[in-house]
């Protein structure tokens, strides 16, 4: 089981990332929060959870030990998948989550992607007695770089319609958040960060 991963960032396009470990491109998929909290320079450590399928060996990336724990108890719940669950994280912080379970908030969970409400109901329900397994604090961060030369550059706005869709959200739906934000001069992780604040809980 890979647990951790030590190196530098060689690409980045939310939800996806490469880290360079020694010479080894290891590629993964993380939440919104963790490439936010990406430093712009130095090395990266990484938590993983390596998730094996019958079509793939997918590798999840996690800027702190907590939201791999919330990440892997939320995949226990019936009805949760990997892609909800990264939505769920890149939705709202670790101490977000832990509210809405403790006051019954389903309001906010619902307007995350593919969370209708009686999903949010079993989310509650289901995460009530795990949630005092799951430590809140953070967990050491990540370097930011750009793509590689010689990649396709995309704009940030397409960049980030696309990190959205992959998070979960219709296109249709993820194009309306990206185009009701002012984006002149941001960059796709800005504008994702922005277009999530506008649904997350307050």
């Amino acid at each position: 089981m890979i647990g951790r991963l030590r190196g530098q960032v060689v690409y980045r396009q939310p939800p996806f990332l490469m880290i360079d470990v020694n010479g080894v491109g290891y590629e993964l998929e993380a939440p919104m929060s963790t490439f936010y909290d990406l430093p712009d320079s130095g090395e990266v450590t990484l938590f993983t959870h390596l998730a094996i399928r019958d079509d793939a060996h997918v590798l999840y990336a996690f800027g702190s030990e907590s939201e791999r724990a919330l990440f892997r108890t939320l995949l226990k719940v019936n009805g949760v998948g990997a892609k909800m669950a990264l939505a769920i994280l890149s939705g709202m912080s670790v101490e977000a989550f832990t509210s809405c379970v403790q006051t019954d908030d389903t309001a906010s969970l619902v307007r995350l992607p593919g969370i209708g409400k009686k999903t949010a109901e079993r989310l509650i329900v289901e995460m009530r007695d795990r949630l005092d397994k799951i430590e809140t604090s953070s967990g050491g961060p990540a370097i930011k770089m750009t793509q590689p030369a010689g990649a396709v550059a995309e704009t940030p706005v397409s960049d980030a319609v696309g990190a959205l869709i992959a998070l979960g959200y219709k296109p249709n739906e993820a194009s309306r958040l990206v185009r009701a934000i002012d984006s002149d001069g941001l960059g796709s992780e800005e504008i994702i960060r922005q277009a999530l604040k506008s649904v997350a809980p307050s």
